[in-house]
This record gives structure tokens, C-alpha cells and sequence, in this order.
């Protein structure tokens, strides 16, 4: 399934795409896609509800905006350096363990909705990633089981500023939290949708011109892995994500680097998730 939530900011609702691209509402199915909804096997309950309803379920405009596909998910659990072609541009070695870092929820915005540059940001930066949704609680699981406590993946723009991020000291969640930085959608994929999650091609562009170009079989840490490894620290709860890390191709790697400024498009997908837009603009106090 691919799941959709659609609408106006603060009067989101669930929804669907069908196989043949048809968008419908599933506000008759009576749950939106939040951790309650993961956690008590809600993706069992609405396979049932489609087959009976798909048909005369009302159906979606394109015009429609397209809201975050998670309803407040308890925590973002972001992977830093993860492809070694990334790691090699930034100036920085390859990780032996994961490095986490978070990113605060107050970031996600729909897929299409607008990057808003932060006050006096002169180094707002973009970053394609797998975005991984957990489907149960987790809590100590082994890699070997990893998978059983995956939802499904979507698509994730890990806006960045970099002088927060790396010339302000302490942690990277500073550069990485600001309001708008965490665009997600256009859907999440169920695991079923996917038939290989590690040789998927993700990319951006800017203002039409290729960007990133990239692939997740590169991925120093797989998600089974990662599933695992971040459970041993803490539960990774229904609902929560982890966004599993960027190939090359960001601005922070050009000579000279390249920074976003109002105006800019930007435009990612990753291979059978997708994609989305967005249209970076100033803050406006």
C-alpha cells in the first residue's frame, strides 16, 4: 500500500494511492496514520478496509496539497555520514559505528510545502535520504529481526544549515531542526511495495541541474543494521523515523560550496517511493 495524509495544515487526513495512481480518502476508514495506528497492527485493519471500500472511497484531486504521510511521529533518528562518497566530500572520516544525531519534529512539512530559509542563514543545504518508518515498538531486536519492525520508507529532504550544523559547536541538531527542514512524502511505500530496499536509486536537483545522484546499495550501515543498533540504545517507538543518510552531491561538498537562496527549486525522489518539490523562500518575520 502507499499510504497518503492530504489537506490544509492542521485538517490533514489519511489516504491512499491505488495501484493504477488513483488517490482516494480514507476518512471512512476512522484512523490516521499516527503511532497508534502503527503499534496496533493498523496496517492489517486498513488492507481490509480498502479491499471492501477502495472502489467508493472519494477520490483525491491532484490539486489537493499533499501533508507529511505520518501523523506526529515521536522522534526523527537521523544517520550522519552513512555513504562513503559523502563522508569523502565533507572531509571526513568513515564512521565504524553509526553516528546518531536527532531532529526535532517540529521540522516536517509536507513533501510540496515551501523550505522557508532560516533568519540570517547564508548556508541552507540539501540532502536526499531514505526515510525508514517504524511499524512496532523497538526495543534490544537483533539484526536478524530487524526487518519485522519496519512499516514501510518514504521520502526525506534533510535540510541542513551548515554553519548551525558545524561552526556553532555542540550538536548537529541545531543545523538540522529548523522549522520546514524535514519535508517527508509524497507517501510511505509499505515493504511489500518495494522489492529490493537496498539497490534503490535516489537523486536531487536544484533549479533542473543534478545534484545527488546515488544509490542505496552504497549505504556503509543497511537498515537492518541500523534498525538494531539504534534499539540498543533506546526504543525506537511505531511511528518514529530514521532517516538512513545522504550520498555526494551536496552543496556543502562543492569548491566553492553551494548554498540554497530564495527562489531555488528543489526537486528529490528516490525509485519506487516518489518524489517532491519544494520552493525555498526567505523568512519572513
Amino acid at each position: 500500500m502507499k499510504l497518503i495524509r492530504f489537506g490544509e495544515v492542521g485538517q490533514e487526513k489519511p489516504g491512499l494511492i491505488l495501484s493504477d495512481g488513483t488517490k482516494i480518502d480514507a476518512s471512512g476508514f476512522g484512523e490516521d496514520f499516527n503511532r497508534d495506528f502503527f503499534q496496533s497492527g493498523g496496517l492489517g485493519r486498513l488492507a481490509e478496509w480498502v479491499a471492501e471500500n477502495a472502489a467508493s472511497a472519494p477520490k483525491i484531486n491532484d490539486s489537493v496539497r499533499l501533508a507529511p504521510p505520518v501523523d506526529r511521529p515521536g522522534k526523527i533518528v537521523c544517520i550522519g555520514l552513512n555513504y562513503e562518497d559523502h563522508a569523502n566530500e565533507g572531509g571526513m572520516d568513515i564512521p565504524e559505528e553509526p553516528i546518531l544525531f536527532f531532529k526535532a519534529t517540529s521540522s516536517v512539512v509536507g513533501p510540496n510545502d515551501d523550505l522557508v530559509i532560516p533568519k540570517n542563514s547564508k548556508k541552507t543545504d540539501w540532502e536526499v535520504e531514505l526515510a525508514v518508518i517504524i511499524g512496532k515498538d523497538a526495543s534490544y531486536v537483533s539484526k536478524e529481526d530487524a526487518m519485522d519492525y519496519v512499516a514501510g520508507y518514504c521520502v526525506h529532504n534533510d535540510y541542513s544549515e551548515r554553519e548551525y550544523q558545524l561552526e556553532k559547536g555542540g550538536q548537529w541538531v541545531k543545523g538540522k531542526s529548523c522549522d520546514t527542514f524535514a519535508p517527508l512524502g509524497p507517501y510511505i511505500a509499505t515493504k511489500d511495495e518495494i522489492d529490493d530496499i537496498n539497490d534503490l536509486r535516489l537523486w536531487l536537483k536544484v533549479n533542473g541541474e543534478l545534484k545527488q545522484d546515488g544509490s542505496t546499495s552504497k549505504l556503509i550501515f543497511d537498515i537492518p543494521y541500523l534498525v538494531s543498533y539504534i534499539s540498543q540504545f533506546m526504543t525506537l517507538q511505531a511511528g518514529d523515523i530514521i532517516s538512513t543518510g545522504t550520498p555526494a552531491g551536496v552543496g556543502l561538498g562543492f569548491n566553492p560550496p553551494q548554498y540554497l537562496k530564495p527562489g531555488d527549486e528543489v526537486e528529490l525522489g528516490i525509485e519506487g517511493l516518489g518524489s517532491s518539490r519544494q520552493k525555498a523562500k526567505a523568512y519572513n518575520s
